[in-house]
C-alpha cells in the first residue's frame, strides 16, 4: 500500500511503525473471510482491509477520529483472525491499538460512553472493586431483560455477565511462593490478574498445583493488571503505568533467585504481557527489562506441553476446545493445549468455525453487546454440535462469556490438567464426574 506521510510525521515512532504497517498491505482482502464483524456484517469498512484505509486516511491527513472512524474501529474485537490469514504479515494489532489511542486523544465520545468507559477502566483491573461491582450487578441481575427492553442495552449486558454464584474471596494478597514437591527442577512467575481471582480462582489454584507437583517453584510476585484493558480501551497513559509496574516486579525476582518463566493463564493478558517489549520499546528506561520480560512470557499450555507431565486419564469424557482468540491469533498457541488434553486421555472435538471469536473480547460485550450477543450464539451452537459433554478454554473472558449461554459445563485446561495429575475434580464438573476418593490438594504458599 503507498502511504504519503511527511518526513516530520514520520518522526513520531509511532507513526512510523504504523507507515510500515499500512506499506506491508497488498488490498488483497484475504482477511474479510475470517473477520467476525464481516462475517456478520458484509460491510467493507467493519472488516480489516476497510479499517486500514480509515486509519491510514486519519494518520495520513493528521485528523482527529470522526463518528466513522470511531464507529468501526470501535466494532474492531481485536480478535486477530485477520492476522492469522494475512499473507503478507501486516501486523494489524499494533495499527489498530495506535488507532484506539489516537481516538481517545482527539475525539469526544457522548458522556454515558464516555463515563461507561472511565467506569470500565477503573473497576475491572482491580479486583477489590470488581468484587464489589459484582455483588452489587447481583441485586439488578434479575432485572436485565426489563433494562434491555427499556434500552440500557449495555447495562442489561454487564448485568447478563454476573455470574449466579461468586467464589469465596481470596484469601492472602501480595507476594507468595509455593515451593516445589520434591527436588526443585524449576522456578517461575504467574500472573495472578484481574478477573481470575475474583471470577475463577481455580484456575490458578489449578496451575499451581500442577506446576509445583511437577517440581517447579511458583511465585506470585506481588504485580498488578496487565494493562490490556486500558490499551484496548485507548488509555496509554494507564496502560503504560501498569505495564512499567509489572516490569518492575518481574524484574526484582529476576534479579534475585531469577526466573526460568512467566507464566498466564488468562491468554488475553499473555498476549499483552508478551508485547511489553514493543510498548514500551521507546522508553530508554524501561525498554531492555520490558523486552526481557516479555521474552519470558509464556502460556500455562505453552509451558506445560514442553514438558513431561505424569497424566492419568481421570474420566473418558469427550472435550469440546473452544480456541481463545488470544491464543490461536495473537499468540500462534493452537497446538499445544490440544495435545495436552490428548495425552491426559480426553476425547476432543473439533469446533465448526473455530477460528471466529465467541464475543467476549475484553470489554466488547459490554460495550457492543449486540454484535457479541450474534457472535455468542453462533459459537454456542457451533459447540453444541459437537455433542462434547465439557467444554474447555484458555482464557476467562471466553469463559465467562459462554458459561451463561450453554449448559454444558465449561473450564480452563489447565484445571483438565491438573485432574489427570493427580488435582481434584474441576468444580463445574461435580455432577458429571465427582471425585470418588474426595480429595483435595492444594498446594500451600511460604
Amino acid at each position: 500500500m503507498q502511504t504519503n506521510f511527511t518526513l516530520a510525521q514520520l518522526a513520531d515512532p509511532d507513526i512510523a511503525e504504523s507507515e510500515r504497517i499500512l506499506r506491508a498491505c497488498v488490498h488483497c482482502g484475504f482477511c474479510t473471510a475470517t473477520c467476525p464483524t464481516y462475517v456478520l456484517l458484509g460491510d467493507e469498512l467493519d472488516s480489516p482491509r476497510g479499517r486500514i484505509y480509515l486509519i491510514k486516511d486519519m494518520l495520513e491527513n493528521d485528523r482527529p477520529a470522526t463518528p466513522e472512524v470511531v464507529r468501526h474501529v470501535d466494532r474492531c474485537l481485536s480478535c486477530l483472525a485477520c492476522m492469522t490469514t494475512c499473507p503478507s504479515g501486516v501486523h494489524y494489532m499494533h495499527l489498530v491499538d495506535h488507532a484506539r489511542a489516537r481516538i481517545e486523544a482527539t475525539y469526544r465520545r457522548p458522556l454515558p460512553d464516555r463515563f461507561l468507559r472511565a467506569l470500565l477502566a477503573t473497576v475491572l483491573p482491580s479486583p477489590r472493586l470488581f468484587r464489589l461491582s459484582l455483588l452489587a450487578g447481583r441485586l439488578g441481575r434479575p432485572f436485565a431483560r426489563l433494562l434491555a427492553a427499556a434500552g440500557f442495552v449495555r447495562l442489561a449486558a454487564m448485568l447478563r455477565l454476573v455470574p449466579a454464584r461468586l467464589p469465596a474471596a481470596a484469601g492472602a494478597t501480595g507476594r507468595r511462593v509455593f515451593p516445589a514437591v520434591g527436588p526443585r527442577r524449576g522456578r517461575v512467575a504467574i500472573l495472578t490478574g484481574c478477573a481470575n481471582p475474583v471470577l475463577a480462582p481455580d484456575i490458578n489454584a489449578a496451575a499451581v498445583r500442577v506446576l509445583t507437583r511437577h517440581g517447579i517453584e511458583v511465585v506470585a510476585a506481588g504485580e498488578g493488571c496487565c494493562g490490556a484493558l486500558a490499551h484496548h480501551l485507548g488509555r496509554e497513559h494507564q496502560a503504560l503505568a501498569q505495564v512499567r509496574r509489572n516490569v518492575d516486579v518481574w524484574t526484582r525476582e529476576l534479579a534475585g533467585e531469577g526466573l526460568d518463566a512467566i507464566l498466564i493463564t488468562a491468554s488475553g493478558c499473555g498476549t499483552t504481557v508478551k508485547d511489553y517489549g514493543f510498548m514500551l520499546r521507546t522508553d530508554a528506561a524501561y525498554a531492555g527489562k520490558a523486552a526481557r520480560v516479555a521474552a519470558l512470557a509464556q502460556d500455562i499450555s505453552e509451558f506445560l506441553a514442553a514438558r513431561a507431565l505424569d497424566l492419568t486419564p481421570p474420566a473418558p469424557l469427550s472435550v469440546a476446545y473452544h480456541a481463545a482468540c488470544s491464543l490461536q491469533h495473537g499468540q500462534k498457541i493452537t497446538r499445544q493445549p490440544k495435545d495436552l488434553l490428548a495425552n491426559a486421555g480426553f476425547q476432543l472435538r473439533e469446533v465448526p468455525e473455530g477460528h471466529l471469536c465467541c464475543g467476549s473480547a475484553g470489554t466488547y460485550n459490554m460495550l457492543q453487546p449486540e454484535l457479541a450477543d450474534r457472535l455468542l450464539a453462533r459459537k454456542v451452537a457451533n459447540i453444541e454440535r459437537t455433542g462434547a459433554q465439557v467444554i474447555a478454554t484458555g482464557n476467562i473472558g471466553c469463559l465467562t462469556q459462554i458459561a451463561g449461554a450453554t449448559r454444558i459445563p465449561i473450564v480452563h485446561t489447565v484445571e483438565l490438567i491438573d485432574w489427570a495429575s493427580g488435582g481434584p475434580t474441576p468444580q463445574a464438573l461435580q455432577e458429571i464426574a465427582p471425585d470418588a476418593s474426595g480429595a483435595r490438594k492444594f498446594a500451600t504458599a511460604t
